[in-house]
């Protein structure tokens, strides 16, 4: 065997022990979800802000100030639920139809003017918010992150026995095993994070006096916005609607828990 064989075991080796002993885990805050995480959270904040910095230059904000004002009163509303000191927020709409939004590690958040009719009113933006929020929160940039790592280094792990046996059985393994992962440990994953959010997300609305309830609202009308053109439910990254609504009207018992009207 090669060094280079060996050296890329010795790191297959490393992250398997690191998931089964728990190097690197975490519990995500509200669900107690373990995860694994070979990121630090210092540079998964300073890529957080690279990569908002960049988004910024390259499109312009709206001019529609009233969308503006609304963003950053629900942004701060929702920041103080999440109680975050170190995290430097910052809260954006953006130039573009893209019926979209996000949070970059650190808190830098971002909504397209697509968006905001979809959300109506400051309750659905807080509904986006949430969401987006915990995604920052849950640190699932991280786990994904980590996740693209582990799976390619245990494929090339396991493609190097493959190979050790018949060298011409390595090409179609990795073929098979990047359909393997994608269907089964990928998406499924981004399916788990996606419904995770939605969870968190109405525990940070809700403790930010907005009415998680609303959430079903919204996404009824996402539904619509979204409807034809979208893989099944087992090939996509994120729960189909009637799912993600069905979780949602689970979940909000607990959300409500959380909820005082201001």
């Amino acid at each position: 065997m090669t060094k280079t064989k060996i050296k890329t075991l010795d790191w297959g080796v490393f992250l398997l022990c690191a998931a089964l002993f728990g190097f690197g885990c975490q519990a995500v805050e509200y669900t107690g979800r373990s995860q694994l995480s070979l990121v630090s959270e210092g540079d998964e904040k300073k890529l957080g802000v690279d990569a908002y910095e960049d988004i910024l230059k390259k499109t312009p904000l709206s001019k529609n100030q009233a969308w503006q004002a609304q963003l950053k009163r629900v942004g701060q509303r929702i920041a103080a639920a999440a109680a975050k000191p170190d995290y430097q927020w910052a809260f954006n709409v953006l130039e573009g139809k893209e019926v979209n939004a996000f949070c970059l590690p650190g808190g830098k958040v971002a909504f397209w003017e697509g968006i905001m009719p979809v959300a109506q009113d400051e309750t659905g933006i807080a509904v986006v918010m949430g969401h987006e929020v915990a995604h920052a929160l849950a640190r699932h940039g991280a786990e994904r992150m980590s996740q693209s790592v582990g799976a390619q280094l245990i494929g090339q792990v396991l493609s190097a026995g493959v190979g050790m046996v018949n060298p011409a059985y390595t090409e179609a393994f990795s073929q098979a095993y990047g359909l393997g992962v994608n269907v089964g440990v990928i998406l499924p994953w981004g399916r788990g994070q996606e419904s995770e959010a939605d969870h968190i997300g109405l525990i940070l609305m809700a403790k930010a006096g907005y009415d998680p309830s609303a959430a079903v609202g919204f996404w009824e009308r996402m539904s619509k916005v979204q409807k034809g053109g979208k893989p099944p439910e087992f090939l996509s990254t994120h729960p189909s609607d009637e799912t993600r609504i069905a979780q949602i009207k689970q979940w909000l018992p607990e959300a409500m828990t959380y909820y005082k009207k201001t």
